[in-house]
């Protein structure tokens, strides 16, 4: 039904707009008496042996909801439904941000793919950690993913992180570290070893002071290089990581389908979905191959299909999350990689 009836209607929407959308149809529906219980029954399915521990934390299942899409914790609840083992919320920043100026999403059809760039905008720390301790679900595991305001200048930019971490630690299970993200300026500066380190360290410094200290993840770029990438091993050793998100979007715009001319129109920003998916798990394959499996991976990028998603978790991937997939092929994704998953197929 989603591709027959709904997504074509909402590809006739600006992006945003068709986002903003699927949000508030999805609130109404879940209050309609029975309709969370008909939405799990449709898309939510658990197995034991889809159950798996990374990181100290037992999931129910392997695929999560990549960060971007609930970016301030306003549907966790509703979206459990559909059969997510963990949903990861943000990028929050210290404070209430507009983002960029829109239109900043897009969709690539012919390459199932999206262009970003978003900028980060989101309710800010404090609205995101308010609504987090009123959701009803307290058994879904919840990532948070922790960036810096675009007007924080880079030689701050630790504070931003620190101040995130505090004021999310008691709602989120996880963290994972934004240095990634090719919409706002100058922040894949961060991604360099000297300042990462500092502000990996700065972070960490807090979170070890807690008696339950969080697990801290780094999300890393699709286009670094290898010797970039073992710099990014280093740095996990350094700082005590729990493991890495692997990968974010990407700049690179090579090998597509839709015409170049139309691309190039688009302007700047992160593309995601179809043609990210063999760097994606190339990127996997080499971090869990050198680090010798020691450090956890959650994959991400390109995963439309059970076949992709077993692609990830065999390059080394210990979970796995979509984004772009999910807005393509709907929510039955999520139950065919796990039905797959089960079977071992």
């Amino acid at each position: 039904m989603y591709k027959a009836l709904v997504k074509p209607a909402l590809f006739n929407l600006d992006a945003e707009r068709a986002h903003h959308l699927v949000f508030d149809n999805l609130r109404r529906v879940a209050r309609v008496p029975g309709a969370k219980a008909l939405l799990q029954g449709l898309y939510n399915f658990q197995h034991p042996s889809l159950a798996r521990e990374v990181f100290g934390l037992k999931f129910p299942n392997p695929v999560g909801l990549a960060a971007g899409f609930d970016k301030n914790a306003a549907l966790t609840d509703e979206l459990a439904t559909l059969g997510f083992g963990f949903i990861e919320i943000g990028t929050v920043t210290p404070r209430p941000q507009a983002g960029n100026p829109q239109p900043r999403l897009f969709r690539l059809p012919q390459d199932e793919a999206l262009v970003n760039r978003m900028g980060f905008n989101n309710d800010g720390a404090a609205a995101v950690a308010a609504r987090l301790a009123r959701r009803r679900n307290r058994q879904l595991i919840i990532g948070g993913n922790i960036g810096k305001n675009k007007d924080t200048p880079n030689e701050r930019a630790a504070e931003d992180y620190v101040a995130c971490f505090e004021a999310l630690a008691e709602q989120v299970d996880y963290f994972v570290v934004n240095v990634s993200s090719p919409n706002t300026p100058n922040l894949r500066q961060l991604q360099e070893k000297e300042p990462l380190i500092d502000l990996l360290q700065q972070v960490q410094e807090r979170n070890l002071r807690r008696a339950q200290p969080r697990p801290l993840l780094l999300k890393i770029a699709p286009d670094l290089t290898n010797s970039q990438l073992d710099d990014i091993l280093d740095i996990a050793r350094e700082t005590k990581l729990s493991g890495l998100v692997s990968t974010n979007t990407t700049i690179s715009r090579e090998g597509l389908a839709t015409d170049a001319g139309k691309v190039a129109a688009l302007g700047a920003g992160g593309l995601s979905g179809r043609p990210l998916r063999a760097r994606a798990t190339e990127v996997i394959r080499y971090l869990h191959q050198r680090s010798q499996g020691e450090l956890p991976i959650i994959g991400a990028g390109g995963i439309h299909s059970a076949a992709d998603a077993q692609e990830k978790l065999a390059a080394g991937a210990s979970l796995i999350q979509l984004y772009t997939g999910f807005v393509y092929e709907g929510p039955a994704l999520v139950s065919r990689i796990n039905k797959a998953l089960a079977r071992g197929k």
